[in-house]
Parts: structure tokens; sequence; C-alpha cells
């Protein structure tokens, strides 16, 4: 029995959501989102401000698809009236980044600077007093995760001095460099 599947989905005001055959779409002030579902598996109902999802079966597949899909559209709602951040951190000498039109610019000690395109439906913040940490917004929970992932992945954090791309709370364990071996 999903637990997350049975709770039922508060709509806040100032959202509409409408479900139109296989396809949910939810408007609120940071946007609009869509999201296509499987009816076969869940169907989805709405009672005044709250929403339920409901397997359709007992199949395996259905029990999974009911907490994911009450979970996909309870993250719309959220990202249509908070929105989701990512905060990231750029850290190492010489490693910066800086915004170039609808680009993220990386000097992250290669030989040449890294142009990454920031996808529709995301803003990115820069930090007032440091450059280097910045935070991406967005509705879209999925879209502003996977952003920052790929973000991160093109220097990820390395275990000596630590120089890389960071979430700003992740931490990352030192290792000790071989002059500890050595006088051990």
């Amino acid at each position: 029995m999903s637990r997350i599947g049975n709770k039922p989905i508060t709509i806040l005001n100032g959202v509409t959501v409408s479900v139109d055959g296989d396809m949910i779409t939810v408007k609120g002030s940071k946007g609009e989102l869509k999201q296509a579902f499987e009816s076969k598996y869940v169907s989805i109902k709405q009672e005044g401000s709250e929403m339920t999802v409901s397997r359709v079966d007992d199949s395996k597949t259905a029990r999974s698809r009911h907490g994911l899909y009450r979970s996909l559209i309870n993250n719309m709602i959220e990202g249509v009236t908070n929105g989701f951040s990512k905060s990231l951190e750029v850290r190492g000498v010489g490693y910066r980044v800086a915004q170039k039109g609808q680009a993220l610019e990386f000097n992250l000690g290669y030989s040449h600077p890294i142009t990454f395109p920031i996808p529709d439906g995301l803003e990115v913040k820069f930090d007032e007093k440091n450059n280097n940490i910045f935070t991406l917004l967005g509705a879209n929970k999925q879209l502003v995760g996977q952003v920052a992932s790929n973000i991160r992945g093109l220097r990820k954090p390395e275990p000596y001095k630590g120089k890389g791309v960071r979430y700003t709370d992740e931490h990352v364990t030192l290792k000790p460099g071989k002059s500890a071996k050595a006088a051990a």
C-alpha cells in the first residue's frame, strides 16, 4: 500500500490545475508546468481544493506509478507557487564563473573557457559578496536539479585541494597528500 500515493494533494490559492486526458497542467505565479501521466494505471480526481491520485488496479506497475504521479503533481504545485533552487560554488585559484547573456561562462583550469547555455525556465542569481557562488531558480524541480548536476559535472571537486564546482551545502572530504604518508 503506497503511503505517499494515498495522501491528498492540497491545491494552494492562486494555482489552477486542469486534467485533460493524459496531461495535467498546473499554472501559478511562477509559471506553467505540464506532465503526462498514464491513465491506464492511475486516475486523478479533483474535489474543491484537494486532488487525489488512485490506482486503477493492483498490478506492480500501477502500484509503482501511484506514488510517483502524486509526488510529481505535488512538486508541480509547489514549483509554481514557491519555486525550487540549487546553490553552487566555484572554488579554486583562477576558477570563476560569469553570466554572458543566456549562458554561463566557466574558467575551470582548462585551456579554454566553457560556455554553458541556461535552459528556458531557469534563472541564475549571483551572490552579492562572492561572484563564484550562484543560485539556479526555477519552477521545475527536475530541470533545476539536472542542470545543477550538469554544471557540477563540468569539474567535480577533486579530493586533494577541493577545487572544482560543488553545491554550497556539499561537504568534500579532503585526502591527505603524500607528505602526510612520508611522515608516518
